[in-house]
């Protein structure tokens, strides 16, 4: 077992001087390995303290010889062969996960005629396009995100699994996620409502807005959480744009599904619109939902 003295005296070996924000970020990821292997808090502690020993030095280097600061693009690819999951990496860790369990979901206004079928589904208009909204927004409010493309759809097919087994395969990559990213503070699976645009519009200011609900699972072990999240969300979201959110509804037990809430305390399930909303009108509701993000993170600070 390798100590303090050991790490860092490696650490001067491999990369003395002027390091890159690669080798920050490949060294900050290393150690936390190196902690969670050893399963010990106290461990883990004294491991955190190196790791941020190392940034702060980094950064230092960093200021001192004008290192670009910009930040790069890591791709990784899902061994199905499905869309790639890309996130920027830079000083900010990601805090929100957005992801699709059922990424297919689309909306009658931006499909062809001949396209329209009884459950509106499409391979390029659907909600991935909400969390790429979301992801955007959060951006601009300088909140880092990961936002995964993933095409389950395409997974459950090429498996030859069954449609309700979609929160399975989403579940993959939620999972390592979360283990590379202790920083995710947040986790949203967006999905479309099935209701009529008589249910899932609201016109605020003379716009039109596609309405949200929070679904939280109740078999879920975090269910008690994440509930109390998910009322956070629509009681923050009331207070910006009032009626814009439907509420927060109770599932997963007939038929019994945790919609992999389980995996995180501030999980909830996103039903953005309906089969009648348009993109424009969901985009709308996504730069709002930020903006509450924004307040709830500023707020926990």
């Amino acid at each position: 077992m390798q100590n303090e003295k050991d790490l860092f005296d490696m650490l001067k070996e491999i990369y003395p001087q002027h390091p890159r924000k690669e080798f920050v970020s490949a060294t900050e990821n290393t150690l936390r390995q190196r902690a969670r292997s050893m399963g010990k808090k106290r461990i883990f502690t004294k491991f955190s303290v190196i790791t941020s020993g190392v940034l702060v030095c980094a950064f230092i280097f960093s200021w001192l010889f004008s290192l670009n600061g910009s930040g790069t693009v890591s791709e990784v690819a899902h061994s199905d062969g499905g869309a790639s999951l890309s996130y920027a990496m830079d000083e900010k860790e990601p805090v929100v996960y957005i992801y699709h369990s059922h990424n297919t979901e689309s909306f009658i206004p931006e499909l062809p005629a001949q396209e329209i079928n009884q459950m509106i589904y499409s391979d390029t208009k659907n909600v991935t396009l909400l969390g790429k909204e979301l992801s955007r927004a959060l951006k601009e409010m300088q909140i880092n995100s990961v936002h995964d493309e993933t095409n389950i759809a395409g997974i459950l097919k090429r498996r030859g699994l069954n449609y309700w087994e979609s929160y399975k395969v989403s579940r993959e990559n939620l999972q390592k996620v979360l283990a590379e990213n202790d920083s995710i503070r947040m986790v949203f699976d967006i999905h479309r409502d099935s209701q009529k645009r008589r249910e899932s519009t609201i016109e605020i200011k003379g716009k039109d807005y596609a309405r949200i609900k929070f679904v939280v699972s109740k078999t879920s072990g975090n269910y008690e959480t994440n509930k109390i999240f998910a009322t956070q969300l629509h009681e923050q979201l009331e207070v910006l744009y009032p009626g814009l959110s439907i509420g927060v509804i109770e599932k997963g037990v007939d038929p019994q599904n945790t919609y992999n809430q389980e995996l995180h305390d501030n999980s909830v399930l996103l039903e953005v619109g309906g089969i009648e909303n348009t993109l424009e009108e969901s985009y709308r509701t996504m730069d709002v939902f930020a903006e509450v993000l924004k307040v709830i993170i500023e707020k926990s600070k």
